[in-house]
């Protein structure tokens, strides 16, 4: 609708529109979380808590208009029909750019349950979306180094015990589990270094993904393998805002959650070496759709 205006008008529009479009879900999004800290009772924080997520598909459907109005990106989308909007899913990522964020939230708002990151412990301190991802239950993670490890060995497995507070507290509502399965955004220099034996993908850290998976038990329905490809990309956040990115491809397919998928990955090394066999298939088939997507 607006694309055709000038960068040096469309651009500060837009930052603009973003900026406000955050005030005005922010606020009663604190709103009612203060009332959801303040009232004890569990009938009712559940009700405020859908309240805050009815805000947040908000603002993300606000966000996902003003890209179409202003950007001149095309979208090539595959696998977004049969999901459910009261199903419980674990969605699977690559990751390459932060543009991966909005392009998730952008597709699955409203077709499925609202998704959750698991978030570096930092973030929390990005003002106003920090305190509004804690406000909407994004689980905060805290990594540590080997040398911290080494020197407090008694911070071993913190991160996992975070993983599954998060994962009790999902089970109670309708929830869509985010995991970018490489734990970083790909680089070639990422890629060189680790010696990737995948063209277009870091390794993929198994441990994460199985945890979540034994957590939750049967209360994920499904997971979804979300492969997006950015054919002249990857590209920045800036980049998106300023309608610099020309074309965006998503291919999404639904796989079943199996018995053999859940276990004691830390304690059972069987079950451990069998999981990330899996994983590395998954990541496999992955690195060949990306090939498939840059082709067409």
């Amino acid at each position: 609708m607006f694309a055709k205006l000038p960068g040096f008008i469309r651009v500060p529009l837009v930052m603009l529109l973003l900026a406000l479009n955050i005030v005005v879900h922010v606020t009663p999004l604190f709103v009612l979380t203060l009332f959801k800290v303040i009232v004890p009772i569990r009938g009712i924080r559940l009700a405020l808590s859908r309240g805050l997520v009815l805000i947040a598909e908000s603002w993300i459907a606000v966000n996902s208009a003003m890209f179409e109005w202003f950007t001149k990106t095309r979208w090539q989308l595959e696998g977004l029909n049969n999901l459910r909007y009261d199903g419980n899913y674990l969605v699977l990522c690559n990751h390459q750019s932060w543009v991966d964020i909005p392009v998730l939230q952008k597709i699955f708002n409203r077709r499925i349950p609202f998704l959750r990151f698991f978030l570096k412990s930092q973030l929390i301190w990005v003002p106003l979306l920090g305190p509004a991802w804690w406000a909407l239950d994004f689980p905060f993670m805290k990594r540590y180094s080997k040398e911290t490890l080494a020197a407090h060995p008694e911070l071993q497995g913190k991160d996992m015990e975070a993983t599954r507070r998060a994962c009790e507290k999902f089970r109670h509502m309708p929830v869509s589990v985010m995991n970018f399965v490489e734990g970083t955004r790909f680089t070639p220099a990422k890629h060189d270094k680790q010696k990737s034996s995948y063209d277009y993908l870091l390794r993929p850290k198994a441990g994460g993904v199985a945890f979540v998976l034994d957590a939750m038990g049967d209360a994920l329905d499904a997971m979804l393998d979300v492969t997006i490809v950015y054919p002249n990309g990857p590209y920045t956040m800036m980049d998106l805002i300023a309608g610099r990115i020309s074309e965006i491809r998503v291919h999404v397919r639904e796989l079943p959650i199996t018995a053999d998928l859940r276990g004691g990955y830390e304690t059972d090394a069987a079950f451990r070496d069998s999981f990330q066999m899996w994983v590395n298939t998954l990541w496999a088939d992955k690195d060949a759709q990306i090939a498939r997507m840059h082709q067409l």
